[in-house]
């Protein structure tokens, strides 16, 4: 099989371009495992701070190839992994590092759950998104849709996205907050860039505490959340990235984080 998920490092930033443009960048098996693959790579590569998502050929990802997956009966189809299986499930969530998406074009189904997966998303003008499992006689199908949908936009928002299956345009999905930002097309590689840009001038350890601290925080009370921030304060103290941002701050010069 050629090779499907692209990964480039460029100034500690990290692309990885879904490159299926024939298929609208549809996922099989055999890709979706590439996918994975390269995501946990790219979350430990120290060369890249941040990582950008993305898609080749004007669209970000058309979900699952329908062809490949009929291929499949109903009864073997039962996941790729088991329910605590996260980094499985939820691969970009549990990535490390900042993931922005740059979406271009259609994201739907699985597409869709990627994006929402990501920690920051921005869209081109002609960008779409719709979880339309319902037409599929599924539901989403990363379980992040059901979960994570509804504590980004709010649960009625939510239910109207999933219970329709609708497509929601860029500009819609700036309104109600999905997205960050809405650019022309052309410009969409650059702004994500210039994001990473602002986020690769922090301190790699925080990134990855912070982002621990988030998405733990979803799903816990508050002090199952005040013990996780105590030991996460208490090892940012010890770390050398504090150390050399308190140093930075003194000297009045740019922080040079090792993120340990």
């Amino acid at each position: 099989m050629a090779e499907v998920i692209r990964y480039e490092v460029s100034d500690g930033i990290g692309t990885i371009t879904i490159d299926r443009p024939a298929k609208r960048n549809a996922m099989t098996y055999a890709i979706l495992a590439e996918f994975l693959e390269v995501v946990g790579h790219a979350g430990q590569d120290e060369d890249a701070r941040v990582l950008i998502l993305t898609g080749s050929g004007g669209a970000f990802c058309a979900g699952t190839d329908l062809s490949d997956l009929s291929t499949v009966p109903g009864e073997r189809r039962e996941g790729r992994g088991r329910a605590d299986q996260s980094e499985r499930w939820w691969p970009i969530v549990e990535c490390p590092k900042p993931v922005i998406a740059a979406v271009d074009g259609a994201a739907v189904g699985m597409g869709a759950e990627f994006t929402l997966q990501c920690d920051v998303r921005i869209a081109s003008t002609r960008a779409r998104f719709a979880w339309n499992f319902v037409h599929r006689g599924l539901v989403p199908d990363t379980g992040a849709g059901s979960w994570l949908l509804p504590r980004v936009v709010g649960v009625p928002t939510a239910a109207r996205l999933l219970f329709s299956g609708e497509f929601l345009s860029a500009a819609e999905a700036l309104e109600i907050g999905y997205v960050s930002q809405v650019v022309e097309p052309e410009a969409l590689a650059e702004a994500a860039r210039e994001e990473a840009r602002r986020f690769s001038k922090g301190s790699p350890l925080s990134m990855k505490l912070i982002k621990e601290l988030l998405y733990q925080g979803l799903a816990g009370g508050v002090d199952e959340h005040m013990t996780r921030h105590l030991d996460a304060l208490k090892t940012c103290f010890r770390s050398e990235d504090h150390q050399e941002g308190v140093a930075a701050f003194l000297e009045r010069r740019e922080a040079n984080f090792l993120g340990r």
